[in-house]
């Protein structure tokens, strides 16, 4: 057996403990931080070769590793931008150099400029409404951006979409072409009347009248006219008489397919706005003439007149909506989570965020809800997983296993006096 050995396994020993000591410390330091993931120390043996009348003795290994994919209990708070993730997934983060990172701490405040960040300074990432619903990108962090909750402030959106279901009844009498709606004379007669409220470029509420009037068997006219242009007390003619509609689309009815639209029949009905961005197209395919009273099934309209954002609210699928004040929710963002296929393997980095490993596998990206990603709760926060109690005891344990292995080395170092006294 070799003295020098024999200290040198006893050193091993202490500083192997000693770094058990630092995932314990470290871990009793941050028992209150948001979404921290404990730390631990594994070891392992390392023996050297010897013969049957010699041993050399050897030495421990550490290995230090993170309980990244064990799950703190959920806190819940009192404000909508917390944020955790019930289940697997992290939040897609960035830094102010634009550095994109993992994170489960989900303690999101919007700074000055309106963009969600968590207490490390980490900025939250999503995708944005701006182009249409979105979709994630798969393999990397294209398309996202910063999540910001002022950029839906006293927003007006013009009228662009509509849809319009109802039955015609058709028992109702032909009205002479002379006389239809859209030849808007003081004599229009029409079968049926209905409103709908759209709204021009500057969010001003525009009344659409439409009027629907049987020209013949299985035939029916639709003409819409601006309530504005009305004459009071009649509504007939609207502007001056003569003046077309603002729209007119002639709808054909099958009555041996249940009175439903025709093959060959107009499905909707497009028309300006006055004032209006875009033209308004008001979908009529669930239209239908049957036997019946006249029966509104279906009338709205899309776009919005101005309305301060009055809160935030989040989904359990990571819809970010801006409640406007006149109690409209409008989608601004949606959250983007992202997963490895070994969370423990991936590499921590200071602010409890995190970044792909080499043994973690590619990070992919998606949406709360689907693919095996977990839900995002709104107001709440997951708190760390430490359990003070282990620590405390796994403390106690490796303080007794460090002065065990300093005794070892006090041990070698006397046998050295001993040996180095023999020449005296």
């Amino acid at each position: 057996m070799s003295l020098y050995g024999m200290m040198s396994t006893g050193a091993s020993g202490m500083n192997a403990q000693a770094n058990r000591l630092s995932t314990v410390a470290d871990n009793i330091a941050n028992a209150n931080t948001t979404g921290y993931k404990k730390a631990s120390v594994q070891f392992s043996s390392l023996v050297l070769p010897g013969t049957n009348s010699s041993y050399n003795s050897g030495a421990v290994q550490t290995d230090v590793r993170y309980a990244i994919s064990e799950p703190g209990t959920l806190e819940f708070t009192t404000s909508s931008t917390d944020l955790a993730v019930d289940g697997d997934g992290f939040f897609i983060v960035e830094d102010t150099n634009g550095v994109p990172f993992l994170t489960r701490a989900g303690s999101f405040v919007p700074d000055g400029d309106g963009n969600l960040v968590n207490a490390a300074g980490y900025t939250l990432l999503g995708y944005d409404y701006e182009s249409g619903i979105p979709a994630p990108v798969v393999n990397g962090f294209d398309g996202l951006v910063p999540v910001n909750i002022a950029s839906g402030s006293l927003a007006a959106n013009a009228s662009t979409l509509g849809i319009f279901s109802a039955n015609l009844d058709a028992g109702e009498p032909i009205v002479a072409a002379a006389d239809l709606p859209s030849a808007n004379s003081a004599t229009a007669e029409y079968s049926h009347k209905s409103s709908l409220v759209a709204y021009d470029n500057l969010g001003g509420e525009v009344l659409l009248d439409f009027y629907y009037t049987k020209t013949g068997t299985d035939t029916w006219e639709v003409s819409v006219y601006d309530r504005a242009d009305a004459t009071p007390g009649t509504s007939f003619p609207y502007g001056v008489p003569g003046s077309p509609p603002l729209a007119t689309e002639t709808l054909t009815f099958d009555p041996l397919n249940k009175g439903l639209l025709a093959a060959t029949s107009p499905t909707s009905i497009t028309l300006p706005v006055p004032g209006g961005a875009a033209a308004l197209t008001v979908d009529l395919s669930a239209m239908t003439q049957l036997d019946y009273e006249y029966t509104v099934q279906r009338g709205d309209v899309n776009g919005n007149a101005p309305s301060a954002v009055t809160d935030v609210v989040i989904s359990e699928d990571g819809t970010i909506f801006a409640k406007q004040e006149n109690g409209e929710l409008k989608p601004l963002y949606r959250i983007a989570l992202a997963n490895v296929s070994s969370p423990d393997m991936l590499q921590p980095l200071a602010g409890n965020v995190y970044q792909q490993g080499v043994d973690s596998g590619v990070i992919t990206t998606g949406f709360a809800g689907s693919g095996g990603f977990g839900q995002i709760v709104s107001g709440a926060l997951e708190s760390s997983n430490v359990d003070m109690a282990r620590e405390l005891t796994d403390m106690i344990a490796s303080q007794r296993s460090y002065t065990a292995n300093s005794k070892v080395f006090q041990t070698g170092s006397d046998l050295m006096d001993v040996l180095v006294n023999l020449k005296r």
